[in-house]
């Protein structure tokens, strides 16, 4: 069993669609799954058919003192999603300064691991380094983070620092596109911990976050859904922690 986080190097460059297509496509796999969003943003949930006015999550839960298991929805027999919660902006202040009701929730995502309901716990992070982001991240096993073949990536690669246990996924690759391939070649030959499994721009990524659905569900025909799926087996070579 093992936690993966996703996080984007910065803002906007599809880790949140990642993600949900990454759990569809490991579920499909037969591997339960539970998919946490880590994001105050709360958007996780509209990939998953949650009501735009649905409030609950985990965060929320914390914040009411209740009990953020009830937060979770069933998707399927094999997949479950937690969403974050809606709050004010004072209120996640307030959550991120509330090391005991945090702390308690990362034992229970370390008792989640060790109990075996799971194969994996995903962690749909925001980009940056806030205090309740870099929490949750200290507890992933390993860590993709999302970048884009363009100069802000690149100029990013060289004057931020990466997790601990990260792999560069790149999403959004456009055939045709010199700049790209550019970055994209100049990144085999620098960036070490660079996936070699890549997403290309795929309409269907736009078209199922319209959809409020995961990628693989939506369009399991697409490249994109392809390419995911392709993601999936390596996680489960690579990050499961299993030797069989």
């Amino acid at each position: 069993m093992a936690i993966l986080a996703l996080q984007g190097i910065h803002g906007g460059v599809g880790t949140t669609t990642v993600s949900a297509a990454l759990a569809w496509a490991l579920q499909m796999l037969d591997e339960k799954v539970l998919l946490i969003d880590g994001s105050p943003d709360n958007l996780l949930r509209l990939s998953f058919n949650i009501d735009f006015a649905h409030r609950g999550g985990w965060g929320r839960a914390l914040l009411d003192s209740q009990d953020w298991r009830s937060a979770a929805w069933r998707y399927t027999r094999h997949l479950d999603v937690l969403p974050f919660g809606q709050m004010s902006d004072d209120e996640r202040t307030a959550l991120s300064t509330g090391s005991t009701a945090l702390n308690g929730f990362r034992e229970a995502l370390e008792t989640l691991k060790s109990s075996g309901e799971y194969q994996w716990i995903l962690l749909d992070l925001p980009h940056g380094a806030a205090p309740l982001t870099q929490q949750m991240g200290e507890t992933a096993d390993h860590t993709l983070v999302v970048v884009r073949p363009d100069a802000n990536c690149h100029v990013r690669l060289h004057q931020q620092a990466l997790p601990a246990n990260s792999h560069l996924l790149l999403n959004y690759l456009r055939v045709g596109s010199q700049v790209q391939d550019d970055i994209f070649q100049l990144w085999l030959q620098s960036q070490r911990n660079l996936l070699p499994i890549l997403i290309h721009r795929d309409e269907a990524m736009a078209e199922c976050a319209a959809a409020k659905q995961p990628l693989g569900e939506y369009r399991p025909d697409s490249l994109g859904a392809e390419e995911i799926m392709t993601l999936a087996n390596w996680c489960l070579l690579r990050c499961s922690g299993r030797t069989e």
